[in-house]
């Protein structure tokens, strides 16, 4: 099944990458009303696959349930995809050599891209209108709990294509509920070009472990936020709180506060006492134990710990240097914050923590591709090869090297 899915976005590939950003841009925006259009339909789809959701955590299935803003929120992204610069074809880079060689650098699409991904419904649009304004095909593996869902913003996805005069093959949803289908996926090398796993740890372990494709993935958003002394306390109160608690179950949800030892005593008892009235459980080391008698021992695990709940684990270290040090070995690459009014101490921080988005006096709630004004993403991603971060229009392009000569051979 997987290779005949394969071939035929294969076969789809050159009218995707020949089709101008207007047609593209016709297909998501169709996209999008029908969203809109069928919004009841959509709603009784998830309000079904919420009730069948039993056993699954509290922070999946906030990932999996869907409201009207939510809806709303998903046909906007789409809107805006359909609204950004085309990346296909862009030269990014020219140069002659002195034969008289012109080079030059010009993004493609990166091919047929295998999608799997957990709970998230709206996954299933942002990925299919990224990958097609990028001119790729997609094959979407979502998972069983939010089948229904699925299968109606899958549907919603072929009402654009087929509007805008795109092959019904770009955007093709492999079955739910067969793990077998999985391994067919990771191991369709030369039929699909890029696997870009979205969901737990295990599901992206099992996807590095076996995949006989490129991986573009991320592992756990062990994201901190770390608080000067230097700090405005209304900033840094209002970050802390909205950077864990707006919504715990998101990979951009702040895991561990970092306070200045030599942060004001009244800001350190702030900060705590806020996060426990959020109400959110905190686990601290002995110097944050003493601030108040809530606050619950840290384990040495919790500092490695992506919680995805109303749990945050706090620590006091040595400046920005103490701060810098704990990320590096226990952060994830992720998303990390600095609240701090001096400059130097920020720049400091901004340089030297090696994640993938690093913000000053802002919530790590931020990272997400629309924030960024990407519409939407696939992911985002924190390994070291072709793409870091959201990962939205240009990072599902690669690039090729054009050369026009005038009859020149090599010596």
């Amino acid at each position: 099944m997987i290779n005949d899915m394969a071939r035929s976005a294969r076969a789809a590939l050159p009218a995707l990458a020949a089709a101008p950003t207007a047609q593209k841009a016709q297909a998501v925006r169709a996209a999008a009303s029908a969203i809109r259009a069928r919004r009841d339909e959509l709603l009784a789809a998830n309000a079904a696959d919420v009730a069948a959701a039993v056993g699954l955590s509290a922070a999946l299935v906030d990932r999996l349930a869907l409201d009207t803003g939510r809806i709303e929120g998903i046909a906007a992204g789409l809107d805006t995809v359909a609204g950004l610069a085309d990346p296909v074809g862009e030269v990014i880079a020219r140069w002659r050599q002195p034969n008289g060689l012109l080079f030059e650098r010009v993004r493609v699409p990166l091919g047929v891209i295998g999608i799997i991904y957990e709970s998230r419904p709206g996954v299933t649009a942002d990925a299919a209108a990224l990958c097609l304004m990028a001119g790729n095909a997609c094959l979407l593996r979502g998972g069983s709990e939010a089948a229904r869902s699925n299968a109606v913003l899958l549907d919603c996805m072929a009402h654009g294509l087929r509007e805008a005069g795109l092959p019904a093959a770009a955007v093709q949803m492999v079955p739910a509920g067969d793990r077998a289908l999985v391994g067919e996926m990771l191991g369709a090398h030369g039929l699909i070009d890029v696997i870009i796993p979205r969901g737990g740890k295990g599901l992206v372990a099992r996807v590095q472990q076996e995949a006989r494709v490129p991986v573009l993935a991320h592992l756990d958003g062990i994201n901190h936020v770390y608080v000067d002394a230097s700090a405005d306390p209304e900033k840094a109160v209002a970050i802390v709180i909205n950077s864990k608690l707006r919504r715990t179950a998101v990979c951009g949800s702040m895991e561990t506060l970092l306070i200045d030892a030599a942060a004001p005593a009244a800001l350190k008892l702030r900060l705590v006492t806020a996060l426990l009235a959020g109400p959110c459980e905190v686990r601290g080391d002995a110097a944050v134990q003493a601030l108040d008698t809530r606050v619950k021992p840290a384990a040495p695990e919790d500092w490695d710990t992506e919680y995805l709940d109303a749990i945050a684990s706090v620590a006091e270290v040595t400046g920005v240097d103490g701060a810098i040090a704990h990320i590096a070995a226990h952060g994830s690459q992720h998303t990390d914050s600095i609240v701090a009014e001096d400059a130097a101490v920020a720049e400091r921080f901004l340089s030297r923590v090696d994640s993938a988005i690093v913000l000053h006096n802002a919530s790590t709630q931020f990272a997400d591709g629309g924030e960024f004004g990407f519409g939407a993403e696939i992911g985002i991603a924190t390994g070291r090869l072709h793409a870091r971060g959201p990962v939205a229009l240009e990072g599902l392009t690669i690039f090729k090297t054009i050369v026009r000569g005038s009859g020149q051979v090599r010596p």
